[in-house]
């Protein structure tokens, strides 16, 4: 590789520069230095390219640039020895540098960052209220499902069910096989030291149950089918069809929206059984195989100790957590404004507010149930 290299000689009335080597981008920082301190004397300038023996993007820039200031100064420029495929990468560079270079950001002050605070906060309470408002028109066009039904899309909901259901039954099931065989270890370690092993089935039990099993797999449906929906809603705002929508008289929220709540409605619920179920086989088997606690055993203790108040304090939970999840990566389709960027920040978005809900909900619902002693 050939260093690249640039030379100036300076006559009365002229200014000869000579540019030669390899002008490539990844040895361009040898030269950046030189070409910034040569400075504009007056008069003609001529620019020898004749020893430039590559040329790519990088390299233009900095002849346009140079050349550019050298015309700014108000001097003739002359090209000499280059060749015209070097001669159109330059011309093309030159014509797509900015005519203002802009400035650099001044550091933040105090009040530059009181006011980008404030500016959150405002921004963070329209986002509120504009949540609300979906949500109020969503469960409006709830309502009006429920009196009109063949409004309803029946083969947009199917498909939806399917998706968010029965295509998410093998991770939710896997997830809570490994959540009861998780617990019944842990609890096991520490049970032993108390001679206390057979409470594991009540751990395993109301943990999954009450609060593992539904929490877990709504977490799950609000990464897998929240963010796909974000992400499909997303990209018809970005092409426009949501707004094709409205011109032939569809409404979005009855089209988009509505089958995709209802799915959630109706299969969450389902996954959380699922769930519960597979914990508590998860942790019956592995509080035989640690304890040896046999299955009749943990049946029977399961029978005797554990209320189906436990098992419906899970399951009420789930409408909940499967209309702020359908209801939040819609709100946030909906935002898109209008780039595939937009769409991943989005999306991103969906995911984390729809956990973060799930879990602020979970924790209302167990304060509440605790004050009324269920």
């Amino acid at each position: 590789m050939t260093r690249p290299t640039i030379t100036s000689e300076h006559n009365t009335n002229c200014t000869h520069v000579r540019i030669a080597g390899e002008m490539l981008t990844h040895s361009l920082e040898a030269v950046e230095h030189d070409f910034a301190a040569i400075q504009p004397a007056g008069g003609d300038v001529t620019m020898d390219l004749s020893g430039v023996e590559a040329l790519d993007t990088g390299g233009a820039w900095l002849v346009a640039d140079l050349a550019r200031r050298f015309t700014s100064d108000g001097a003739k420029l002359q090209f000499e020895g280059v060749l015209p495929a070097h001669a159109a990468l330059i011309d093309t560079v030159s014509h797509n540098i900015p005519d203002d270079p802009g400035q650099l950001a001044k550091p933040r002050s105090f009040v530059d960052w009181v006011e980008h605070v404030g500016r959150g906060t405002f921004g963070a309470w329209q986002d509120t209220l504009s949540i609300l408002g979906f949500l109020g028109l969503t469960l409006h066009r709830l309502v009006r499902t429920f009196a009109m039904p063949w409004r309803l899309r029946r083969a947009a909901l199917v498909t939806h069910m399917e998706e968010t259901g029965f295509k998410a039954l093998p991770i939710v099931a896997l997830m809570g096989f490994l959540i009861g065989v998780v617990l019944a270890f842990q609890g096991a370690t520490q049970l032993k030291q108390f001679g206390a092993e057979i409470f594991v089935v009540e751990l395993i039990s109301i943990s999954v149950l009450r609060e593992l099993g539904i929490l877990l797999t709504a977490i799950i449906v609000a990464g897998r089918s929240g963010s796909a929906f974000t992400a499909s809603i997303g990209s018809m705002k970005v092409q426009e069809e949501i707004d094709a929508m409205r011109t032939l008289g569809l409404d979005p929220i009855e089209v988009l929206v509505i089958p995709r709540v209802l799915a959630l409605l109706i299969m969450l619920p389902i996954l959380g059984f699922v769930a519960d179920m597979a914990g508590l086989f998860g942790g019956a088997l592995m509080s035989w195989i640690d304890l040896g606690v046999s299955p009749g055993m943990f049946i029977t203790r399961l029978k005797e100790n554990t209320d189906v108040w436990q098992l419906a304090v899970g399951l009420i939970k789930a409408p909940f957590f499967a209309l702020v999840i359908g209801v939040v990566a819609c709100w946030q389709a909906m935002q898109v404004k209008g780039s595939a960027q937009s769409v991943g920040q989005r999306t991103t978005a969906s995911v984390v507010q729809s956990i973060f809900m799930v879990i602020a909900i979970d924790a209302l619902f167990s304060i509440f149930f605790s004050q009324i002693g269920v």
